[in-house]
């Protein structure tokens, strides 16, 4: 399982005084560029050191064959001061069927590290679809949160990696429940608007789910298909665009899009859905 973090983000942090008694600057040593200002007592490890420390602690806890042809996906922000570490576990999968479509989920591990304050160490669980490359992490915010701090520990991500697998399919039969749960009798954009609290991105949304259910079926997996959709792209393809603020941010904003998905398939609007 070849792994090597990015050498844009395999630098060492450093820090150094501004002339404000209470504040520093957080610097990349290898270039010398401040990458933010945080208060005196901030600690953080750098990327690499957090990264590599959790691909060790998943190797070290899961079977080879979980972790064989695993994929590793960086996303950062903030020039370099927050990072995220996407993981996709091909050999852990399960299938989803509706009345009229068939695609595989497979299991993922999302690790987040700021170096600026912009976050806190966190890993999430979740699933991607290998039909279109979505994904989201689970609709009950599953995580494990660490202060970012130079002495972060790996033994909670430990106890969560050992259920993670057990996790991973009971959450796949939910979704198997969603495939086969219709909607064809349900006002699916009255429901958008009631959740999503914008007409506008609302009937964006519904325009993603026709197109999801024109090949899922109208079910309940469509409708969360066109949710990860918005999640996983923002161009022309969903039209759900960025606004380009040019403070680069983009990953960090696809990254609020995920937990956005989480919280409406959370929500008991969604949920409920299951005795339609």
């Amino acid at each position: 399982m070849p792994f090597d973090i990015p050498q844009h983000l395999d630098f060492d942090v450093a820090f150094e005084d501004t002339r404000m008694a209470d504040k520093k600057y957080v610097i990349n040593q290898d270039t010398g560029q401040p990458l933010g200002i945080v208060g005196k007592s901030f600690q953080c490890a750098s990327h690499g050191d957090f990264f590599r420390g959790v691909v060790d602690t998943a190797t070290e806890t899961l079977n080879a064959h979980d972790l064989d042809d695993a994929d590793f996906s960086f996303r950062t922000a903030r020039n370099g001061a927050w990072a995220m570490l996407d993981i996709t576990l091909p050999n852990v999968t399960s299938t989803i069927q509706t009345d009229k479509f068939e695609t595989s989920i497979g299991n993922r591990i999302v690790s987040l590290h700021g170096i600026d304050g912009s976050c806190s160490n966190q890993v999430f669980f979740g699933a991607i679809d290998f039909f279109c490359t979505n994904g989201c992490i689970s609709g009950d915010h599953d995580k494990v949160r660490k202060k970012n701090t130079s002495n972060f520990t790996m033994n909670s991500f430990i106890y969560e990696l050992n259920r993670a697998r057990t996790d991973f399919y009971n959450h796949a039969e939910q979704m198997q429940v969603w495939a086969k749960t219709s909607l064809k009798y349900v006002d699916v954009s009255t429901l958008l608007d009631d959740m999503l609290g914008s007409r506008r991105k609302s009937e964006k949304m519904y325009g993603l789910y026709m197109s999801e259910a024109s090949t899922r079926g109208h079910n309940k997996f469509a409708l969360y298909s066109a949710m990860t959709n918005y999640a996983t792209y923002a161009d022309e393809r969903n039209g759900f665009n960025l606004k380009q603020t040019g403070n680069d941010t983009q990953a960090m904003s696809m990254w609020s899009r995920e937990q956005e998905v989480s919280k409406w398939v959370s929500d008991d609007r969604f949920r409920l859905l299951e005795a339609a």
